[in-house]
């Protein structure tokens, strides 16, 4: 017997793996295999043919009976944690009312501020706690929680902590995300250099000293920040040793990638109208496009991601759900797998790559997570399906059969 079994504890035999260690390329499927799993990590995996002996007595055996097995789901950019909806304002629009008219009605992101600042940091846990389940029952095992609704420091301090209590309460690894430089503040109108001032000189340091946030994220845009204003918000995040992500190219190709590329950043999002040069900044900077189908349908835009350029340098591609309230309240990663395939033309090769090896790597994962490897994270969702691409093909009935964090089966 070999001493390399002699520590296993599980091992899941008659099973077919997508182990995604092939980026976006293959599936790299094994076939009729096995994997075993020792400490939380994956220790072997293979063929049922190069199954090594191993001791019947100590390794609990589970027969997988034919399903197919794949890296635990990442929702690599989100924002669960908020006060209110708006559901009034989607039904506004539908009645032709205009952007100026929401707004002067109190719409907009700042009735989700308002409405987040009232709320007690039981009453947003509460609600998030919802809309995290049906991730996880979906397949998560790991997401990114922005703050960004508060935009004063006291609320985004109170976004945080929920964040970091959700990922206490569920088994879901969670990455959090300082976005104080979402939106300007109606106490700031007029005065967005301050109020950067107070996201560098305040809230970052304080982040960072108690350990609150994992990244720095800003959201570059003519209705957002500059790009003056949006180096000031990286520099600050690097002085404090926290990686950085931006929101860019969404609305206008104001060059907020390419910065973000100078900055060695995670990742660049949504980036409808990022050009090729910005595209080749993030080659250089190994950064990862997160492309987000949600926001792209509730919005209705037609300004496709720039798909072929992203293919043409080798950029990473990851997949998330954009969760919020007002451009994609869309609580379903599965959902975000049909249509990045559908409206945006992935591969479900390319898709399924989103959410697991490049969903990893833009958290700054893909050292532990995100594949079916030797010493990766035992984060491992069970799926009663005959192939891969039926997780992308079909939408409304769950295939998903177990899900394993760790090396425990939370489902």
């Amino acid at each position: 017997m070999s001493t390399k079994t002699q520590h296993w504890q599980t091992l899941w035999t008659h099973v077919n793996l997508a182990t995604m260690t092939d980026g976006a390329k293959t599936y790299a499927t094994i076939e009729n295999g096995a994997i075993a799993i020792a400490n939380g990590k994956i220790a072997w995996l293979g063929t049922t043919a190069e199954l090594p002996d191993f001791d019947t007595a100590r390794v609990k055996v589970i027969d997988g009976k034919g399903a197919w097995l794949t890296p635990g789901f990442i929702d690599c950019h989100s924002h669960i944690v908020y006060g209110g909806n708006r559901a009034n304002e989607f039904e506004m629009r539908l009645e032709g009312k205009g952007y100026e008219e929401i707004a002067k009605a109190g719409g907009g992101i700042i009735s989700t501020v308002k409405a987040t600042r009232a709320a007690s940091e039981d009453e947003l846990f509460n609600r998030a706690l919802k809309r995290l389940t049906v991730l996880h029952q979906e397949g998560v095992t790991s997401i990114e929680i922005k703050s960004g609704y508060g935009l004063d420091t006291d609320t985004e301090i109170k976004m945080l902590n929920v964040a970091t209590k959700l990922g206490q309460t569920l088994p879901v690894t969670v990455q959090r995300t300082f976005l104080g430089a979402h939106a300007l503040p109606v106490e700031y109108q007029g005065r967005a250099d301050e109020y950067i001032d107070l996201v560098c000189k305040e809230m970052i340091p304080h982040m960072a000293k108690n350990k609150l946030a994992d990244a720095v994220d800003v959201f570059c845009e003519g209705i957002g920040f500059n790009l003056a204003q949006t180096e000031k918000v990286f520099a600050a995040a690097k002085a404090h040793n926290l990686p950085i992500k931006v929101h860019a190219e969404q609305l206008s190709n104001l060059g907020g990638t390419k910065l973000a590329a100078k900055y060695q950043a995670l990742s660049a999002d949504h980036i409808e109208f990022l050009d090729e040069a910005g595209i080749a900044a993030m080659k250089v900077a190994d950064m990862t496009a997160v492309l987000l189908p949600g926001a792209f349908y509730f919005l209705r835009e037609t300004q496709l991601p720039p798909i072929e350029l992203l293919r043409k340098h080798g950029v990473s591609m990851a997949i998330a759900t954009d969760v919020n309230p007002g451009s994609s309240p869309i609580n379903s990663l599965q959902l975000m797998l049909n249509m990045a395939c559908t409206f945006f033309r992935l591969t479900p090769v390319e898709v399924l790559a989103g959410v697991t090896c490049h969903g990893a790597k833009a958290l700054g994962l893909s050292s532990s997570k995100g594949q079916l490897a030797v010493g990766y994270d035992a984060d491992i969702a069970c799926w009663d399906i005959n192939q891969p691409a039926e997780l992308c093909y079909q939408f409304g009935v769950n295939p998903l059969t177990h899900l394993m964090k760790a090396g425990e089966i939370v489902i």
